[in-house]
């Protein structure tokens, strides 16, 4: 990867994880050739990855499960992910049971 895109990666996780923050959620960067985002809440531990992918003439921000939103708008994004560790369910989607030990 070219260190120009690289920057561009880094440069939305980082407005990203400066909105989670704000958010009350911990946020850390792993990897540095290949940034991702490692978000977790910390009063329920709930945590995801988030991702930065060029997309079209753009960027989007992704993360499991099926999220989705554009790097243009990371308020937004910051708060999608909130509601996910916060364990808001998603409009249309069914409750899965927590099966974890």
């Amino acid at each position: 990867m070219t260190a120009p895109f690289v920057q561009q990666r880094l440069a939305h996780l980082e407005s990203l994880a400066a909105g989670l923050r704000g958010r009350g959620l911990m946020c850390r960067m792993l990897g540095a050739g290949n940034p991702v985002l490692w978000v977790w809440h910390p009063g329920n531990g709930r945590q995801t990855i988030v991702f930065a992918s060029p997309a079209g003439d753009g960027w989007l921000f992704l993360w499991a499960p099926d999220g989705q939103e554009s790097a243009e708008d990371p308020g937004r994004a910051a708060g999608l992910v909130g509601k996910l560790l916060d364990g808001t369910p998603r409009p249309n989607t069914p409750d899965i049971p927590d099966t974890s030990v």
